[in-house]
């Protein structure tokens, strides 16, 4: 696996998010996918897509910043900054988050497996 492979991996996956691209997303994130919310809330591939599905999440602007990558061996670790506007089910989103993704090759294809993001400002 080469990091340009995973960059290119959270680039499609930052696009999809912004345009709320359920079918990417549907690619993207693992079946067995878990995320700690900033809350501490776990959540799974299902809550996240119906997330976008049902129009609760709405993202405004969303731009990445200081990523780092490590390889270790079919996986990849990716830490990022992001700043996010957007709302959640009425509620604003408005600040810069850390987030942390673990990508595992499935077949031909990066998928995100693992995650977690905590809020810096």
């Amino acid at each position: 696996m080469k990091v340009e492979t995973v960059i290119n991996a959270e680039i499609e996956l930052l696009t999809a998010i912004k345009k709320s691209d359920i079918l990417a997303l549907e690619t993207i994130l693992h079946d067995d996918l878990l995320f700690n919310m900033p809350d501490g809330q776990t959540i799974t591939k299902d809550f996240d897509l119906q997330s976008y599905r049902s129009g609760k999440m709405k993202i405004d602007f969303l731009e990445a910043s200081d990523q780092i990558v490590n390889i270790i061996d079919d996986s990849a670790v990716v830490a990022v900054t992001v700043s996010l506007k957007g709302a959640y089910d009425n509620n604003p989103i408005n600040g810069v988050f850390k987030y942390i993704r673990v990508w595992k090759k499935s077949g031909k294809n990066l998928k995100v497996i693992a995650g977690s993001c905590v809020q810096l400002a």
